[in-house]
């Protein structure tokens, strides 16, 4: 399917769009575990509806795991998912910090770049007059939008989708669905960079720049080395392989530079720490040795002085 760029779309269960998914596998066994890192009762609902797509097969016998003692989760015993279903959850507890701390001290407006099935607006506590936008593509908001309503979900601040491609006019987009570049803003870009080519990064973070009034904050993820690993020594690709999703053709291999110092060098003020070190804080150490790859992954917040 192409958009009015001409670009290919897609959708919850295709292209980039498997990632939001595989992503919700994740928070949602984490939600399960009551040692979990975050709590996401929305994310075994998307799972879950996926499942009925004839366009996402699983494995033979094995079903999304959405539970910490699912018997997918208790039958397998890849590093990969080990790994990267705990990070979720501490990527998620402290992007969910980033965000809501933000706000409280004055960000009152919120954008979720490539917001695919986060349910933030719906899950956290948010400060009177705060004002969530979500923006993707059409038909993945479309899906999360009917499996919320269905489900009686009812956001806890004010919701606004922005049904767009990144790779079109997103900002103007933004603007008409209400957003104020006069006021300060919270972005965050979770799971989002690797898969642009480093020209459209840098545009990307240069629209945000554009679009931050000060006092706005900004909450990114630098892959390093971590992703392309994972692709090139073929951990990714044989996991999605069955789902009929080619991972390794989802990222650019283009060199970019660390978004922490690119950020520094536009006035940010940026901290920089790396994904094992605060998951240790949470007292849940990733278990990165099994995978035998690095995993270099970086967690960035900034804030742009008043």
């Amino acid at each position: 399917m192409t958009g009015r760029s001409g670009l290919a779309q897609w959708d919850i269960v295709s292209g980039v769009g498997f990632t939001a998914l595989l992503v919700a596998a994740g928070r949602a066994v984490q939600t399960s575990d009551p040692a979990g890192l975050v709590n996401d009762p929305f994310a075994a609902l998307f799972v879950d509806r996926a499942r009925t797509s004839p366009r996402l097969p699983t494995r033979p016998g094995e079903p999304w795991p959405t539970a910490a003692d699912d018997e997918a989760v208790a039958a397998r015993t890849d590093a990969f998912w080990a790994l990267m279903s705990r990070f979720q959850g501490v990527r998620s507890r402290f992007f969910d910090a980033a965000l809501t701390g933000a706000a409280e001290r004055g960000a009152g407006q919120v954008v979720l770049l490539a917001a695919g099935l986060d349910a933030r607006a719906f899950r956290l506590d948010w400060p009177e007059g705060a004002v969530i936008y979500e923006i993707d593509q059409p038909r993945v908001l479309e899906f999360k939008d009917e499996v919320l309503a269905e489900h009686g979900a009812e956001p806890r601040c004010t919701r606004r989708t922005v049904p767009v491609d990144l790779r079109d006019d997103w900002a103007g987009a933004l603007r008409a669905a209400g957003f104020d570049p006069a006021r300060p803003t919270a972005w965050l870009a979770e799971g989002l960079l690797t898969f642009l080519p480093a020209a459209a990064e840098e545009e990307l973070l240069t629209t945000v720049e554009g679009l931050s009034a000060p006092g706005s904050a900004l909450a990114v993820e630098y892959f390093a080395r971590a992703y392309s690993a994972m692709v090139e020594g073929a951990v990714l690709p044989e996991f999605a392989k069955p789902f009929g999703v080619d991972m390794s053709a989802l990222t650019d291999p283009d060199h970019r530079a660390d978004p922490a110092q690119r950020l520094a060098s536009t006035g940010w003020r940026v901290t920089s720490r790396a994904a094992e070190e605060v998951a240790r804080s949470y007292g849940r150490p990733l278990p990165t040795a099994a995978l035998g790859l690095p995993f270099d992954t970086a967690l960035i917040t900034a804030e742009l002085p008043h």
